[in-house]
């Protein structure tokens, strides 16, 4: 199983951006797609982005389409988030990770996860 650890996370006005990243280790990037949750308080785990193995397709959950950009570098074992126009309502738990098929969506075939990185967006 490849661990994850995401960093990243802080606490920004709206409007404003933040950077997570998810480094793996113990596997190569290349044999897993990944994906972004998030858990906000009180609530189920959200879907939020995922990359097939070969980043040629990204998906995005509607209430984070255009703001947010998920991206891979193999080379770096390294997954990123990129969140633009952040609001309240992204604040969360925010989870990365990983299933060794190409390409997922669902929670439940991801195998492998991240500690959690908070992201906290004030009004």
């Amino acid at each position: 199983q490849v661990q994850l650890e995401e960093s990243g996370g802080g606490m920004v006005q709206a409007g404003g951006s933040l950077r997570l990243s998810c480094a793996a280790s113990g596997g190569a990037l290349n044999n897993y797609a990944m994906g972004w949750f998030r858990q906000a308080p009180g609530k189920e785990h959200e879907f939020v982005a995922a990359v097939p193995r070969s980043a040629y397709i990204t998906y995005y959950a509607d209430s984070v389409k255009g703001r947010f950009t998920i991206s891979r570098d193999n080379a770096k074992n390294t997954v990123y988030l990129q969140m633009n126009s952040l609001k309240p309502e992204d604040t969360a738990v925010y989870y990365c990770a990983a299933t060794s098929m190409f390409r997922s969506r669902r929670r439940t075939d991801f195998t492998s996860w991240g500690q959690g990185t908070q992201v906290t967006v004030s009004s």
